[in-house]
């Protein structure tokens, strides 16, 4: 991932958004059939340098991962397109200007521990059913005490990703003036297409320093 000195996220920035982000694609270095292996996954960050999850015993990501257990864990967030005219430079014919895409991108650098051991995998279903289970959740806490659930534990294997490095970008214009900014800024308001708000408020902050009225 190309990331211009004027794009990149700071660790506060990056951070942030993983405490509000549980979905991703998970990426080996390892192949299976000549290729990576890629998995689209919830997953829990515990705010530090660990990531925990979840995936099915058949997974070919197992043989991936016994060939290198270094993996990427990447996710894309509040992304949009931002049209030709808009980007065209001010004092320049927008008829021919170059259009681009605005977006948040973050690339955990990790390296994978497969769990296997029952009580492990059962604390790993444990907090990720804490994270994302509602307040009024029923569910009981997994354990290899409970049937139902011993059952059911062999047929996943669970991951503790070891963050050993993070690349993050956020990508809005940081390379075009203030002036250029705002006006992009309205432009995106009255489109108000689905991220093009947060899209927006991302380019404004990182403009002012400041969160957006």
């Amino acid at each position: 991932m190309l990331i211009h000195p004027w794009d990149e996220a700071t660790r506060e920035e990056w951070q942030e958004l993983l405490a509000r982000t549980d979905f991703g694609q998970l990426v080996t270095a390892g192949h299976v059939d000549g290729y990576p292996v890629v998995v689209p996954t919830h997953f829990l960050y515990d705010g530090g340098d660990t990531v925990l999850l979840h995936l099915a015993r058949p997974n070919p990501v197992w043989h991936a991962l016994d060939a290198d257990p270094h993996v990427v864990l990447a996710f894309a967030a509040d992304y949009t397109y931002v049209e030709a005219a808009w980007n065209a430079d001010p004092g320049t014919d927008p008829d021919v200007g170059v259009p681009t895409s605005y977006y948040t991108g973050v690339q955990l650098l990790c390296r994978a521990e497969i769990v296997d051991d029952p009580e492990e995998k059962a604390e790993i279903l444990a907090a990720q059913l804490a994270h994302f289970e509602p307040p009024t959740s029923t569910r009981a806490r997994p354990s290899v005490d409970v049937e139902s659930d011993r059952r059911q534990l062999p047929g996943i294997r669970g991951l503790r990703l070891h963050v050993e490095s993070v690349r993050a970008k956020m990508k809005y214009g940081g390379n075009k003036t203030s002036e250029h900014r705002d006006l992009i800024a309205e432009r995106l308001a009255e489109r108000d297409g689905p991220m093009d708000g947060a899209a927006r408020d991302h380019l404004l902050r990182r403009t002012t320093g400041t969160n957006p009225d």
